[in-house]
């Protein structure tokens, strides 16, 4: 990967962070002060999903720039990267099951059924997005035993050399 196309991701990636900061210090509360009139459960509930949605996505942003470290540095092929992969498929886990939280808090108010659907479509899509990073950790576990096996092998010539 390339000097630019690293400090554009990490660009992003600032600009992300930032911004789900803005969201959480200035929106998030004016959202608690729109929804005043909704019961007290109601009200905390759409809040702390909003919120832990939002940790999610930092998490990921988080764990995404120390793989871009580990690819700026050559070393992504190793089983530090594990850790943070791990990580990013427990966020989006987690943000799908936030999300099908909040289909099921909306279905019996005064939510659209259009509106409870997408979000519920959302979360299988995350769930989808989950597995798919899945599958990605098992390519990652695959490039990295055909890269120590490679080392070996080149060990192995040496020693005939």
């Amino acid at each position: 990967m390339g000097r630019l196309t690293l400090a554009v991701l990490r660009v992003v990636i600032a600009l992300s962070l930032a911004g789900s900061v803005f969201v959480q210090v200035v929106i998030v509360p004016l959202v608690w002060v729109d929804l005043e009139n909704e019961p007290l459960a109601g009200r905390v509930s759409l809040v702390v999903l909003a919120v832990l949605g939002i940790v999610t996505m930092q998490v990921f942003a988080v764990c995404v720039w120390q793989l871009l470290a580990l690819v700026g540095r050559g070393a992504v092929f190793s089983d530090a990267a594990f850790r943070y992969v791990d990580i990013i498929i427990g966020a989006i886990a987690a943000a799908s099951v936030l999300a099908l939280v909040l289909a099921v808090l909306l279905a019996p108010g005064g939510a659209a059924p259009g509106v409870v659907a997408l979000v519920g479509g959302a979360s299988f899509v995350l769930g989808g997005m989950a597995l798919l990073v899945v599958v990605m950790r098992t390519l990652l576990a695959q490039a990295i035993a055909r890269e120590q096996e490679a080392l070996q092998l080149r060990a192995e010539l040496s020693e005939v050399i």
